[in-house]
């Protein structure tokens, strides 16, 4: 008993090892949070890309077993159509036997009734002969007989191969999709590490860029790169009376939720061309920029203060930045412009896969991030309905 329960409770030792993913903190006060979370994703690349080469070795080991039992399979398959031939061919030589049989004891009784039988019995010279004579028609009968039987045992012993191989098949075909479930099942890890691995490096550019940049404004400003400085002390993030739009005009194509199998986390804003000035929706300080990632394209972060609440803005598929890490923008200040279209879309030649025409996916977080937006955060921006088809005429235009 005492075994048994050391065993349990070394598998649940294993199993929390296993499925223990490091989180990374998300929101910075300090300038070693800053610090803290690009080492943190640093160590988290490492460790998916550990678990990546995991999945790819066991999907390699799924993949030979599956050759060898699809091999035995097609083995099994080939004897159990070939004992199939057996059984046939015993039975096409039972049904001659007995035809045969029945022939010979027609003959032995015709014989019988007829002196023919009688002179070849008598004939014989001696009584070995006499002996011989009357045992050879007999032999004959009990030889077909024997076959006969012996040709019933190689079919009864056909038959229990013949279900014993086909037991076989379908225990082979269940291993093989069991093999497959599990291939898949590590494919789909696959898909999620090599996802966030696709994406990690971007996060730890942006974390690395945004530490730096706080750390050169906490020198400059305050004279320490200490990090217990907070990092209000080092850059006042301008203070918002209210929000703006960060467009002149447009209209929701695309509302935040489920779509198309996964989550959207803004709005899509259509109506403008690309090339189309955006504006910062509220005044604050740029915290990350993304450059031509496969879904979003360029991609910038701010960090802002509304009514005395930290929020994260978001504005993808841009067709080219206006501003660096580090800078504080008004809501005056020009951004970025759109893109989206012929321009950045994969669909037309592009980089942006997540994208077929020009608009600005525009979104807002609560709290401040770096590169990675939480769904349990996403608001609907504020002056916006969450409705596909509102329009808007100006950046002042608020709805409530």
């Amino acid at each position: 008993m005492k075994q048994k329960m050391k065993k349990i409770c070394y598998l649940l030792l294993v199993l929390c090892f296993v499925c223990y993913t490091p989180k990374v903190k998300a929101e910075a006060e300090t300038l070693g949070d800053l610090r803290k979370i690009y080492e943190d994703l640093v160590a988290q690349k490492r460790t998916n890309e550990n678990k990546t080469e995991a999945a790819k070795q066991e999907i390699a080991r799924k993949e030979a077993a599956i050759k060898t039992a699809e091999t035995n399979l097609t083995n099994a398959r080939r004897e159990e159509a070939e004992t199939q031939e057996k059984i046939d061919e015993s039975n096409e030589r039972i049904e001659k036997l007995t035809e045969e049989a029945k022939n010979v004891l027609l003959y032995l009784q015709q014989m019988k009734g007829q002196n023919a039988y009688v002179e070849y019995v008598t004939g014989a010279s001696n009584m070995t002969d006499l002996i011989t004579r009357l045992a050879v028609v007999e032999q004959i009968s009990n030889h077909i007989q024997d076959t006969m039987k012996n040709l019933e045992d190689e079919i009864k012993k056909n038959e229990a191969l013949k279900i014993e191989l086909q037991e076989k098949q379908k225990a082979l075909e269940k291993e093989i999709t069991n093999y497959q479930a599990a291939i898949q099942k590590q494919y789909q890890n696959l898909a999620q590490y090599d996802k966030f691995a696709l994406g990690i490096d971007e996060q730890i550019q942006v974390a690395k860029e945004k530490y730096e940049a706080n750390k050169r404004t906490c020198q400059q400003n305050i004279g320490s790169t200490d990090d217990s400085v907070v990092l209000t002390t080092c850059s006042k993030v301008p203070v918002n009376g209210g929000w703006l739009k960060p467009l002149n005009r447009g209209y929701v194509t695309s509302e935040i939720g489920s779509r198309w199998g996964s989550y959207h986390n803004a709005l899509d804003i259509g109506g403008n061309a690309e090339g189309t000035p955006v504006y910062a929706a509220a005044a604050g300080t740029v915290s990350g920029k993304i450059a031509k990632y496969r879904c979003g394209g360029n991609m910038l972060y701010i960090d802002v203060i509304v009514g005395g609440k930290k929020y994260t803005t978001y504005y993808y598929h841009l067709l080219r930045f206006n501003v660096n890490v580090g800078d504080v923008v008004t809501q005056d200040t020009i951004i970025g412009y759109v893109g989206g279209g012929r321009s950045t879309s994969a669909a037309y030649g592009g980089y942006d896969t997540c994208t077929t025409g020009a608009h600005l996916h525009y979104g807002v977080a609560n709290g401040w991030f770096t590169g990675t937006i939480y769904r349990g955060n996403v608001i609907t921006p504020p002056g916006f309905p969450n409705s596909q088809g509102y329009r808007f005429y100006s950046r002042t235009d608020y709805y409530r």
